[in-house]
């Protein structure tokens, strides 16, 4: 399929060809033609599948010349809210006439938004549900006139605490207002706000073919006796990475490693909530700009944010949540490029491991060896090997124990395991004998030659 199919406006397909896209995504193949025909949907598909673009261009093909607000957007950081802005902006910018394009969030000047929109009503909004609802509130942005409201990475508004505020948003819409909720996860705490506000809306499900890229080297390290900052430290400066991002779960950790790292001569920019608005956004914008190759960032930068050209992603630990481990992940390996994601686990997290590989994610185990990072043995190996060894009772031993009685004999024990290790001596002489048999013909080949 062609994005020309969708006979979208010159200024969108002008757009479209400066950024070489030709072919839509899956998601944008299914939700554009609904969106075209004024449906409400629910879409639940995986970070970077290219959701974005699946409700923007539609969107702003409908965008018309008057001066009042036709589409809200709200989002659950003010991180991706900025992008999704550079992204209207960037998609808006060939309109044949002044279609304007505003982001509010926290940490900006409020009083000088209120003002602003006192003058004029831009007719795309997008932002977080707080402000957005502070500005409502304060009767300086006026919702009631939007045709469409898109809730962007729903089950994370939801965790943030947000939907409170995007449901008073949604309750100013009229009735045939378009709803468009996009999501990676539809938990069951959302489905109450999307029975109140959609009535019998398409869901989409896009699943992915894999959860991991298959461009992804996925690979699992124990920190067993070694310090896991001298370990994250070793990591960094062993190869020549394009740009690496390293998650931890706290923002306290985040400071202590960015310190740790600081200290050993790297230049690491950090992310989390504590940090001022402004200085997020400041620091965001030297990552694009490569200023920073190392950015240690709480699960806050791991939704939503597209930077290209992350090479490797480092899991300090793993996070309780499985859908963060995977949208860590999904930050390298994009578009196509190759992409290396190392998780470091304790001792202690072996069950945290286990619940990770049990949703289908498999590790490639690696240690250091004389400051390599090299194959390591499968942490699983002692229970495979319980278990073959099992599957191997010989089946002589095997109807001993089927014909046992309730009234065992004395010694009835013994005589079986007696039984195992006799038959495990008989097995080892078998594949002695083979392996000298299969040596001797070698030889003999290899002479002849």
């Amino acid at each position: 399929m062609n994005f020309s199919e969708f006979q979208f406006p010159t200024f969108l397909n002008k757009a479209l060809d400066r950024k070489k896209f030709a072919e839509p995504t899956d998601v944008q193949a299914k939700v554009i033609p609904m969106i075209q025909r004024n449906k409400s949907v629910v879409v639940q598909s995986q970070t970077g599948s290219g959701k974005t673009l699946a409700f923007l261009l539609p969107l702003l093909e409908k965008i018309t010349p008057d001066s009042h607000v036709q589409v809200v957007i709200t989002t659950p950081s003010r991180e991706l809210a900025e992008q999704i802005y550079e992204e209207a902006k960037f998609f808006s910018a060939d309109a044949d006439f002044d279609l304007k394009v505003a982001r509010f969030f926290g940490g900006t000047d409020k009083m000088r938004q209120i003002e602003k929109l006192g003058n004029q009503q831009p007719q795309v909004v997008i932002g977080t549900p707080g402000r957005l609802l502070d500005l409502i509130n304060a009767k300086a942005l006026k919702v009631h006139t939007a045709f469409a409201l898109v809730v962007d990475e729903a089950d994370m508004t939801l965790d943030f605490g947000f939907l409170k505020e995007v449901d008073q948003i949604a309750g100013l819409f009229g009735k045939g207002s378009q709803f468009l909720i996009f999501s990676a996860t539809i938990p069951e705490k959302l489905r109450p706000f999307l029975k109140k506000y959609l009535d019998n809306p398409t869901i989409v499900e896009i699943a992915p073919d894999n959860k991991i890229a298959p461009a992804i080297e996925n690979y699992l390290i124990s920190t067993k006796g070694h310090e896991k900052n001298e370990v994250i430290y070793h990591l960094l400066t062993m190869g020549q990475p394009y740009l690496v991002f390293i998650f931890a779960n706290t923002k306290q950790r985040v400071d202590e490693l960015t310190s740790f790292l600081q200290e050993k001569g790297l230049k690491v920019a950090k992310i989390h909530g504590d940090i001022p608005p402004r200085e997020r956004k400041r620091v965001m914008k030297q990552v694009q700009n490569l200023d920073y190759q190392f950015v240690v960032a709480t699960d806050l930068a791991a939704r939503g944010i597209d930077i290209e050209g992350i090479s490797l992603v480092i899991n300090d630990d793993l996070p309780q949540d499985l859908d963060f481990f995977i949208h860590r992940i999904g930050r390298t390996g994009r578009n196509g490029l190759s992409g290396v994601a190392i998780t470091l686990y304790a001792p202690g997290e072996e069950q945290l491991v286990a619940q990770v590989e049990s949703q289908g994610i498999k590790f490639i185990p690696k240690t250091f060896k004389r400051g390599d990072l090299v194959d390591d043995y499968d942490r699983n190996r002692r229970r495979k090997r319980s278990d073959t060894a099992k599957a191997d009772i010989d089946t002589k031993i095997i109807g001993m124990v089927k014909k046992k009685k309730k009234k065992i004999k004395p010694g009835y024990k013994k005589e079986i395991q007696r039984e195992i290790v006799k038959s495990k001596k008989q097995k080892t002489k078998i594949a002695k004998r083979q392996g000298l048999r299969t040596d001797r013909k070698t030889k003999k080949k290899n002479s002849e030659y």
